[in-house]
C-alpha cells in the first residue's frame, strides 16, 4: 500500500514538472524549427522566403504603425488556404468598419507572397516565431483591439501575451478531434491556449460536442467560412468569351486541381469514350511549373490547347479543339460554373482538394477515395452529392449512368449545391460576434 502511495505521489510530483516545463519545452521547439528553417535556408527556396521576409520587418513596422485613434483588427492566418477561410470574414468586417486598420499576417511564404498586396487589409506582415520577445514587440507595434486566428493557428506566447493585455481573440473555423493534445492529460499547455480564446468557431457539432466534454463551453459553430467564400464567387459576374467558344455545344467535363494519377485516368477516359459521346476537358493542373506542364501536354497531346496560347489562336481553331489546359492560377474556382459534371483532383493520391468550389455551381462531383479526411467531401458523399471513381471505367460508368437517367444528374447536382447553400452564413455570425465586442 506504501508502495502505491509514494508511486502515487511520485507521478503527481512528475506530472506537475512536466506542467511546470511545458512553456520552456515549447518555446526549446519552436527555436529549433527556427533554426532548422534557417538551416534549410541554404537549400530549400520556400525557408530562404520564410527567413528573409522576416528580416529586418520589426523596423519596417515601426515605420508603419496604425494611425492614432483607428480600431486596429489583427487576422492571422497559417498559409493560403487558410486566408480563404479568412477572406469572407475580412471583406465582411471591412464594410462593418470602413474606417479600421486591418492587420494580416501569415506564417508561410506560399500565404504572404500571394497575398501582400491584399486591398482589403491596410498591412500584410510576416509572423514572427512565437517567443515571448516577439509576441511581446509584435503585439506593441500592431495596438490590436481585436484578433482572428484562423484554423489551427495556436501560438502559446501571443495568446498568453493577448489575454495579459486584455486583448480579445477568437478563433474561426476551427475543427478539433479526440486525438489532438488539447484532450490528453498531458496537454495542459495546449489546454491553457484554448482557455485563452474568448470565443472559438468551430466547423461542425462534433468539435463542439469535444470542447463541451472538456469543459470548453466558449464555442458555437459557425461552419467552415470558405462556404461563404465560394457561395459569392459563384455569384461574380464571369463572362471569359473564349470558354463559351471552346465549349460551344458539347458536354463539358471539368477537372481542377488534378495530380499526374488523376491526369492518367482522365486521359484514358477522354480518348477511349468521352470523345466520341460529344464532351470537352477543361483541365486545371495543381502544379503549373514548366516541367509539370510539358508532362501533362505529352499526356494529352492530341486535340490540346493552353490558355496562355488563346490569343494567338483564330475562334475555329479554339472551337476544333477538344481539350483546354488552365496554365494559370486563380481562375478555376470560376471556371467551374462552365461544367456538366466536375471532378476535383487529389483523392488517387494524397487527399482530395476544394470540393465546395465544384460543388457550390450545382453539378455532379466526382473524386477519388482519398477524402475521408476532409470534412465537407465526406459530407458531400453522405448527402449523395459526390461520386466516387478509382479508374477511368469509373468515371466512364458514372457519366454514363448520368446521360442515360437525367434525373440523377440533376439530383446530384441539386444535392451539391444545397450541400453547399445550407452550410453558408458563417461569416456573418463572426462578424455580429466582432461587432458585439466593440
Amino acid at each position: 500500500m506504501k508502495v502505491l502511495l509514494v508511486l502515487a505521489v511520485l507521478a503527481v510530483l512528475a506530472f506537475l514538472k512536466v506542467w511546470f516545463l511545458q512553456p520552456l519545452i515549447y518555446r526549446v521547439l519552436v527555436s529549433a524549427y527556427g533554426l532548422y528553417i534557417r538551416l534549410g535556408s541554404l537549400v530549400n527556396a520556400k525557408a530562404r522566403l520564410w527567413v528573409s521576409g522576416r528580416r529586418g520587418q520589426f523596423e519596417r513596422m515601426k515605420a508603419h504603425q496604425p494611425p492614432a485613434g483607428k480600431k486596429v483588427i489583427w487576422f492571422h492566418c497559417s498559409s493560403l488556404g487558410e486566408f480563404e477561410q479568412a477572406r469572407p470574414v475580412i471583406e465582411e468586417t471591412r464594410a462593418a468598419y470602413p474606417n479600421a486598420y486591418i492587420v494580416l499576417t501569415f506564417f508561410s511564404p506560399s500565404g504572404y507572397t500571394v497575398r501582400k498586396d491584399y486591398e482589403m487589409v491596410d498591412a500584410v506582415w510576416y509572423l514572427p516565431l512565437d517567443t515571448p520577445a516577439h509576441a511581446k514587440d509584435f503585439i506593441t507595434l500592431i495596438k490590436p483591439d481585436f484578433v482572428v486566428f484562423v484554423k489551427y493557428e495556436f501560438w502559446y506566447f501571443y495568446l498568453k501575451t493577448l489575454s495579459e493585455h486584455k486583448i480579445p481573440v477568437i478563433l474561426i473555423s476551427a475543427v478539433f478531434r479526440k486525438k489532438q493534445l488539447f484532450f490528453k492529460w498531458y496537454g495542459r499547455l495546449h489546454k491553457s491556449m484554448l482557455r485563452y480564446f474568448t470565443h472559438i468557431f468551430v466547423q461542425h457539432q462534433d468539435s463542439l460536442n469535444l470542447l463541451h466534454k472538456y469543459g470548453f463551453k466558449h464555442a458555437e459553430v459557425a461552419y467552415d467560412t470558405r462556404f461563404d467564400r465560394v457561395a459569392a464567387i459563384a455569384k461574380e459576374p464571369f463572362d471569359e468569351e473564349v470558354f463559351d467558344v471552346f465549349t460551344g455545344d458539347y458536354n463539358v467535363l471539368i477537372a481542377g486541381s488534378t495530380w499526374p494519377d488523376d491526369e492518367k485516368i482522365l486521359a484514358r477516359a477522354m480518348y477511349k469514350n468521352l470523345v466520341h459521346v460529344n464532351f470537352k476537358l477543361i483541365l486545371a493542373p495543381h502544379h503549373i511549373d514548366a516541367r509539370s506542364m510539358k508532362k501533362t501536354l505529352k499526356l494529352f497531346k492530341d486535340f490540346t490547347i493552353k490558355y496562355s496560347d488563346i490569343p494567338t489562336l483564330s475562334k475555329e481553331v479554339i472551337q476544333a479543339k477538344r481539350i483546354l489546359i488552365l496554365d494559370n492560377m486563380g481562375m478555376l474556382s470560376k471556371v467551374y460554373r462552365y461544367g456538366d459534371v466536375n471532378y476535383v483532383g487529389g483523392g488517387l493520391t494524397k487527399g482530395v482538394h476544394n470540393t465546395l468550389e465544384a460543388a457550390v455551381y450545382g453539378k455532379p462531383v466526382i473524386f477519388g477515395p482519398k477524402y475521408k479526411k476532409f470534412l465537407e467531401a465526406s459530407d458531400l458523399v453522405k448527402a449523395n452529392a459526390a461520386l466516387i471513381i478509382t479508374s477511368a471505367d469509373d468515371l466512364l460508368n458514372r457519366i454514363n449512368l448520368m446521360n442515360q437517367f437525367p434525373f440523377v444528374w440533376k439530383g446530384v447536382g441539386d444535392d451539391a449545391a444545397h450541400y453547399v447553400h445550407s452550410h453558408t452564413g458563417g461569416s456573418a455570425t463572426i462578424v455580429s460576434y466582432i461587432r458585439s465586442q466593440f
